[in-house]
């Protein structure tokens, strides 16, 4: 089985180098073809459920059967990526919802969301069977990822409308959902909050775990009509959306399509989840793609779901959005 698999992973090696090949001698032989393909776009994006929403993208990219031309970096901290749109290293990333809000304002306006790429994926995972509603958290230490981004500021939000004040409970950040995971692997009775997929990892390695509350869930009861919770975005340095407005646009489109392919093929999208180290084993890969809620939402539905979260968060802790909600600039509707 795996002499296979490496069967199989050699001969896409081979296919993507030939078919690239080709691209690339047409492209030479065609003189309209360099106004397609010259400029160069560098994504980032997130260890996890954002990363695998490009995952068909990073593959066609590969084997050049996009519009565009792409370089991919993936990070395992927010703030590196925020770090090099500031400074102009990235022309796109794949950020925590709330972040993005934050960078919008310390830059000055100057970048822009142009998707939602990730709704809920947030999930309480504990073997304590005493743990079944936000009411049971009183007094617990809770282990996470993402301080000041989309996980601190939803479990804070949630809590706060539970009638807890930040004394009735305690938060211990790890650098890595994987660190997490591991400390619930040694002590089932711990809290953890983790995202997809590690949340489903971490259940199959450890069949004392199950998940006590979907975030989600909680996000949806406690803002009432604001909708539910937006966990990540894609945002675009703007002066590269007003320099290259056709770059982005074939973006979007290769982005949805690459959502789409996951969405339907996520037997696929758990090969190349592993190929990319994003998990461990393409058969929890497989279970949790259907609960990653990877999406590509645009235009007035991403402005609607988008600022009503960010809303919710400025009424809460203005901090959490950067000091204020983001001006209608921040939503990129289109040309």
């Amino acid at each position: 089985m795996k002499e296979n698999k490496n069967i199989l992973k050699r001969r896409r090696i081979v296919k993507a180098f030939l078919t690239g090949f080709i691209m690339a001698l047409l492209c030479a032989l065609a003189a309209g073809c360099s106004g397609v393909k010259g400029e160069k776009i560098r994504v980032g994006s997130l260890k996890g459920p954002t990363s695998m929403g490009i995952l068909f993208l990073e593959q066609k990219a590969e084997e050049g059967l996009t519009d565009g031309q792409y370089e991919f970096r993936m990070a395992t901290l927010a703030d590196e990526l925020l770090s090099l749109i500031a400074q102009g290293e990235l022309d796109i990333a794949l950020v925590p919802a709330n972040a993005a809000a934050v960078l919008y304002q310390r830059m000055d306006g100057g970048v822009e969301v142009i998707d939602i790429n990730t709704l809920g994926v947030l999930y309480l995972v504990t073997g304590d069977p005493d743990i079944d509603s936000a009411d049971d958290l009183e007094g617990k230490k809770i282990y996470l990822t993402g301080m000041g981004t989309t996980p601190e500021a939803s479990l804070r939000y949630i809590l706060s409308q539970n009638g807890f004040s930040e004394d009735d409970y305690s938060l211990e950040f790890k650098s890595e959902a994987a660190e997490v995971a591991a400390i619930l692997s040694q002590d089932p009775d711990a809290l953890g909050l983790l995202p997809q997929p590690f949340a489903t990892a971490a259940l199959a390695q450890n069949q004392k775990l199950r998940i006590a509350l979907d975030l989600n869930e909680e996000w949806e009861r406690s803002s009432g009509s604001a909708g539910g919770m937006v966990t990540g975005v894609t945002i675009v340095r703007r002066e590269f959306l007003e320099e290259n407005p056709n770059a982005v646009a074939n973006f979007l489109k290769d982005h949805r399509e690459s959502v789409e392919s996951i969405n339907s093929d996520p037997a696929t999208g758990a090969e190349y989840a592993v190929e990319q180290g994003i998990v461990g084993s393409e058969a929890i890969a497989g279970r949790a793609i259907p609960e990653c809620n990877i999406v590509c939402i645009t235009g007035d539905e991403m402005k609607a779901l988008l600022s009503g979260y960010l809303g919710v968060l400025e009424e809460f802790d203005a901090a959490m959005v950067g000091g204020r909600a983001p001006d209608a600039d921040f939503y990129f509707l289109g040309q």
